[in-house]
């Protein structure tokens, strides 16, 4: 398939495109790309991915055109697996201007990606069915939670997206042995596992779950549906929150390395960061901004995003995590 995709793309009359993978919302960041092309004369040709295996299946397509590269810059709406890109060879460095508004921490070192734009994971729970001394503003009154009910509780599968970040996390925080004991007992107790975490928001947001983890962006399309949710974010022993920014980076290979270097460049910057937080997404931005613009329930997630485990931290509990989960779900 890949092979016939490519051949057609060779053959087109955009060949001259710019092209982007992209794992984030095509609502959110179509528009984005859109606005580049219009400004630079660039034309960008967008590939987007499912939602129930973005963005592992982006990287995994990566991966397989290795001798032969078909994207030029990708937009990843996570951390962990642009820096597995980044480890196994596949980014190409640029250390961006627009960059430098970003924190260390959200940058890889090499400048091979930055992140930008972020999201918190968090628990949302539908406030008919928890009074407010169960709201699980801790891990030790989430996992009670979970325990007292686990077919109330909804959770994505963790193989994909930013429930396998969620996963990596607690791996580091607890243990691998810990992790895959919680794991199994949960599901045996019949947790609600669905396909992602869309899914989960709607089980909470309906009333057919008490709660279930997903992410802010999801947690803002129920809240602006009128249905009766809260969040809090999910905070692990020490009290970080799973901050996980959108990232970007160039691929090894490409063949317009100036344009994509362009592309970066409005990525990372001000307005585009803005510009997701005024989105209905209400992405948390990383860097400085224009803070009179930022909605209030952007700034309210500020201090929670600035508590954000440092992911680069995570590199070899991902591998460990994504290698078991792997044989879980796949064999």
């Amino acid at each position: 398939m890949i092979l016939i995709v490519t051949a057609l793309w060779w053959l087109s009359p955009r060949r001259d495109a710019l092209v982007v993978y992209c794992a984030h919302d095509a609502e959110f960041s179509e528009p984005i790309l859109k606005e580049f092309e219009r400004r630079s004369g660039i034309p960008v040709l967008i590939q987007f991915d499912t939602e129930a295996t973005k963005s592992l299946g982006l990287i995994q397509r990566i991966k397989a055109e290795k001798q032969n590269p078909q994207c030029d810059v990708f937009w990843n709406n996570e951390t962990l697996g642009t820096m597995d890109l980044a480890d196994e060879g596949f980014l190409f460095p640029y250390r961006s201007p627009t960059a430098e508004r970003i924190p260390e921490k959200y940058k890889d070192p090499a400048g091979r990606w930055s992140g930008f734009a972020a999201r918190l994971r968090v628990v949302i729970y539908n406030k008919d069915l928890i009074s407010s001394d169960q709201v699980p503003d801790t891990e030790s009154k989430l996992l009670k939670l979970v325990e007292q009910a686990p077919k109330e509780f909804a959770i994505a599968k963790p193989i994909f997206g930013t429930t396998l970040t969620h996963y990596s996390a607690l791996w580091k925080a607890w243990g691998g042995e810990k992790l895959q004991s919680w794991h199994r007992r949960s599901l045996a107790a019949g947790i609600q596992e669905v396909a992602g975490n869309a899914k989960s928001k709607d089980l909470a947001a309906s009333g057919n779950c008490r709660a279930g983890f997903t992410d802010t962006d999801d947690f803002f399309v129920a809240q602006d549906a009128g249905h009766p949710v809260g969040m809090v974010p999910v905070r692990l022993t020490d009290g970080t929150t799973i901050c996980i920014p959108n990232t970007a980076g160039i691929i090894s290979g490409s063949r317009k390395i100036e344009a994509a270097r362009k592309l970066i460049d409005f990525l990372l910057s001000e307005e585009v960061e803005l510009r997701l937080a005024e989105s209905t997404a209400r992405q948390i931005p990383l860097g400085t901004v224009d803070s009179p613009r930022l909605p209030e329930q952007v700034k309210d997630l500020m201090d929670d995003a600035a508590a954000g485990l440092d992911l680069r931290t995570l590199s070899q509990a991902r591998n460990d995590c994504l290698e078991w989960l792997r044989k879980e779900y796949l064999q």
